[in-house]
């Protein structure tokens, strides 16, 4: 048995997620990046990483374009979280999709966000097939989340 796919960042990367991330929670967000925080499952601290929440149908999603990361499995546990922009603050339920279910999210994401995570598809892009993006999603979860009024 394999381990899930998983990426790890650069340190580069590690060091722009950290700015992105510290924009987002001084109220600048980056082509609609925002902060969000998720409880640890070991720890229990709320564990912040920058994300881009993808819109899709009128449907909010999250997707892990690095795999099965530690942000993944603390969501899966925590089931809930929080999106920050400066001092907008908006909680949030979040529910795992099949990969049956994630071929439109998967392709609309890759068209908007490619630029900056085609790196981590393997080769899958906005312009892939559907068989290719397909056989690429069980190894980048996706959230549906639906934002607490």
């Amino acid at each position: 048995m394999t381990s899930p796919y998983y990426l790890k960042g650069s340190p580069l990367n590690v060091r722009l997620n950290s700015v992105i991330g510290w924009l987002a929670r001084h109220g600048l967000s980056i082509a609609g990046s925002a902060e969000m925080s998720v409880r640890g499952r070991k720890s229990g601290r709320m564990q912040r990483i920058p994300v881009n929440p993808h819109r899709y149908e009128g449907a909010q999603y999250l997707v892990s374009a690095r795999g099965h990361s530690q942000w993944v499995r603390n969501m899966r546990a925590a089931g809930a979280g929080e999106l920050r922009v400066g001092r907008k603050v908006r909680e949030f339920a979040a529910v795992e999709l099949p990969d049956q279910e994630k071929l439109p999210i998967l392709r609309t994401y890759l068209e908007k966000w490619g630029w900056e995570v085609n790196q981590y598809f393997q080769g899958v892009t906005a312009k892939s097939s559907d068989e290719e993006i397909i056989a690429a999603a069980p190894d980048h979860p996706v959230f549906r989340i639906t934002v607490g009024k």
